[in-house]
Parts: C-alpha cells; structure tokens; sequence
C-alpha cells in the first residue's frame, strides 16, 4: 500500500514520519512543497505517475490564521486552488483522498460541541479558504475524507505548547487569553487517527458500497476541552517551568483575525466508524 503526504515537513507530516516505522506495510512518502507543489497541476501529475499512491494525505495547507487576512490570495492559492488540483489529480490517478481541515469553518457561537453535519460559518481569510478547499473536493472526489481538527501541537514544527516552553524559560510573567474554549490536539494522535482510517478503508475495499458509506468529513481532537490558559498552564506544570501566568480576555489581544470563542469538536462519528480510541488533551500532552 503506497500512502503519498503532501506537506510531509510540516508538523503533521513529521507527525506520520515519527509513527511510519509502526506500519511496514504501508509504503510512506513524505514530500515537502518543493518537492509537491500541490498547486501546480504538471508537478502533480508527475509525482502520483512515479509514486502510483493508493492514498493522499493532503497535510500541506496555508496556515498563518492572522497572516490570511492580509495574504488572502497566497491562502487561496494553497488551500483551495491546491486542494482542488489535488482532488482532481487523486480522481485521475484513482487514489483515495485524506484532507486535513480545521475547526475555523465554524464561527464559535456554539456552546455544545460541534458535529459533523453543523453548517460552517467562518470569519476569516483563513477558515473560508479551508471550507472552500473542503468544498472542492466533495464536488470532485467520491473517495475522500475530510478530517478537521483543532489546536495542533506536537514535538514537531512551531506550535502553542512549543511558544509556551520558550516563552517559560525567557518570561516571568505571561498574558494568556482564556475565554476561547477548545481542545488542543497532539498531532501523533492525529496522525495515528489517519492511519486508522487508511487501514481500515484498505481493509473493506472488497466491499465497495460498505466502503462507500464511510466516506465523507470526520471530526477528530483529543478529548475534553479548555481554554488556551488552561492549555498553557499544564504545559508550565508538566514541563516544571515556574512562572507567574494571567488570564485575559480576547478583547485585551486582538489579532488580525477573529478566534472562535467556542470550537470544541464532536468525534462520536470517527470513534464509531473507524474504532479509533481518543485520549483526553491533558494525558496526551508531553514533556518536552
């Protein structure tokens, strides 16, 4: 089985490069954007002729959430121009399509956790050009499935929990939001949850319309839910970093972008579907 992932350096792909050596009976190819530009149609078409993929990941997204609101064609070009071109060459080639979304396709004015079949409403550059790159490919593939996830963080690339480690170790004292309630994710979870998803649609492939049946988008985080001051106070107590932390609210940081105030993601359809077991945020989280 020939598993292709597009943004194979950034920090989900890097996730699936730690847990890879767990499956030798996947063939993993992990491809940086010079070596797949997902939004060039000749490179693509290049790639998936030599590497023939059963499955795609597409891991390789534009996601500079303040940064979109002032670069909204190069969020564009890469998350949906690159999605559909990357739709479009998996239909070609007959490969089966796993596409990574985010929890901002939502707006936040939730207070229950979201699921699968909540009507989106983003409010940035950011989440429209995800919900769009999600619309591409259901309007072009019938093999995919589209998973959304929150708060990413890992050993890998630059994330929350790394900024807090730094932050501990140069600050005394620290401002954190906390009236934004989520569920931070660890991306090896993430890329384990993929995993399972590939095994088990390889698994049911000589039974087309069971198979058929499971396509679609997913939802999938750690379990439980805080705010990020939560999150970063943990980070401080596992790692032993002593330092005087403050909640503020979201008004006492603006950023470019609007955050959602709520984004905790349902996951009873992954859970069901794929038997996949969540941990909760808080066992999840590292030692770094």
């Amino acid at each position: 089985m020939v598993v292709l992932v597009a943004g194979g350096s950034g920090q989900l792909g890097q996730s699936l490069q730690f847990i890879a050596g767990n499956y030798p009976e996947i063939a993993f190819h992990f491809l940086s954007s010079s070596e797949l530009n997902i939004a060039d149609k000749e490179n693509s078409k290049k790639v998936f002729s030599d590497l023939k993929p059963d499955y795609v990941i597409n891991a390789a997204a534009y996601t500079a959430v303040d940064k979109a609101e002032s670069e909204p064609e190069k969020a564009q070009l890469i998350n949906v121009e690159g999605a559909k071109n990357l739709a479009e060459t998996c239909k070609d080639f007959n490969a089966t399509l796993i596409h990574i979304s985010t929890d901002f396709v939502f707006d936040g004015n939730k207070n229950t956790p979201y699921t699968e079949e909540d009507i989106p409403n983003p409010t940035g550059v950011y989440g429209q050009t995800k919900l769009e790159g999600e619309k591409a490919v259901e309007s072009i593939l019938e093999a995919y499935f589209i998973v959304r996830t929150s708060w990413l963080y890992s050993q890998f690339g630059n994330n929350f929990m790394k900024t807090m480690i730094r932050f501990g170790n140069e600050r005394d004292s620290l401002n954190v939001v906390a009236d934004q309630i989520g569920t931070p994710t660890n991306a090896v979870d993430l890329a384990e949850a993929i995993v399972a998803i590939i095994k088990y649609a390889e698994n049911l492939k000589s039974e087309i319309s069971n198979l058929k049946s499971l396509y679609g988008i997913y939802h999938f985080s750690n379990e439980g839910q805080c705010s990020w001051f939560d999150f970063a106070k943990k980070i401080f107590e596992i790692n032993e970093i002593v330092i005087d932390l403050h909640p503020i609210p979201t008004s006492s940081y603006p950023t470019p972008a609007m955050r959602p105030k709520y984004s905790v993601l349902k996951k009873e359809k992954i859970k069901q579907n794929f038997n996949v077991e969540i941990k909760n945020w808080e066992n999840s989280l590292l030692k770094l």
